[in-house]
């Protein structure tokens, strides 16, 4: 069986064989994890984007913070972030909920040196985000703008786990219970401060590991798998 499943295993070949060589290939060309993998040994990459919008066709990526999960332990030795170059009609009205004015930004790196670094932190793991298809759409648009070729993220996203796991019982969460930090509270984990990459990356990173907590560490990957 190819990696997540001999479909994606397939079409990840073929984006690997349409990329110039460099940072994107190199990323192809790192298996991610087999999908029958236990949930304790499956290596992660926690990532979380600030941006203009939140469509990804519209948008433009302003920074971006990740965190190594390994199993159930959250490495922060291998957190980093990236501040992207400021696009040419600015932030905008966005600045509002993130707080990174034109000025923050005009000190960021070019694009492609901001996703070289995510990739790099990213090969040979899967994803991890809250509100996950943010993400993906997101480093997939930079990557089709940068390298012509849009690759398909396998990830896990900790909002349908949420979901998953709230609807158990067999009714709806009230609107708004399944945003990262209700979520986390659900678990007794901290409250911390929202629409910072670095620090919601990380606190994705502790709600996975907590819901891994429940959902048991022997459950394959593919259980979570969006």
């Amino acid at each position: 069986m190819t990696p997540f499943g001999w479909g994606r295993g397939r079409r990840r070949r073929a984006t690997e064989e349409e990329a110039p060589p460099g940072p994107l290939r190199d990323y192809l060309s790192a298996s991610p994890p087999d999908p029958r993998t236990p949930l304790a040994q499956v290596r992660l990459l926690a990532l979380d984007f600030e941006t203009t919008t939140l469509e990804a066709a519209t948008g433009s990526p302003l920074s971006a913070g990740w965190v190594p999960v390994d199993g159930t332990a959250v490495r922060l030795g291998g957190a980093g972030s990236v501040g992207f170059l400021a696009p040419a009609a600015g932030v905008g009205d966005s600045a509002v909920f993130h707080g990174i004015t034109d000025d923050a930004a005009s000190l960021g790196v070019d694009e492609r040196v901001a996703v070289e670094r995510i990739l790099a932190a990213l090969a040979g793991r899967v994803l991890l985000a809250h509100h996950a298809s943010i993400e993906t759409s997101f480093l997939a648009a930079a990557c089709r703008r940068i390298w012509g070729v849009a690759p398909e993220f396998a990830c896990v996203d900790t909002l349908e786990i949420e979901h998953r796991l709230a609807t158990r019982g067999g009714s709806e969460p009230v609107p708004g219970s399944l945003r990262l930090g209700a979520s986390r509270e659900r678990y007794g984990l901290p409250a911390y401060g929202a629409h910072e990459a670095l620090t919601d990356a990380l606190a994705c990173a502790e709600l996975y590991v907590a819901q891994v907590s429940v959902l048991g560490a022997a459950s394959p990957l593919k259980s979570v798998l969006s």
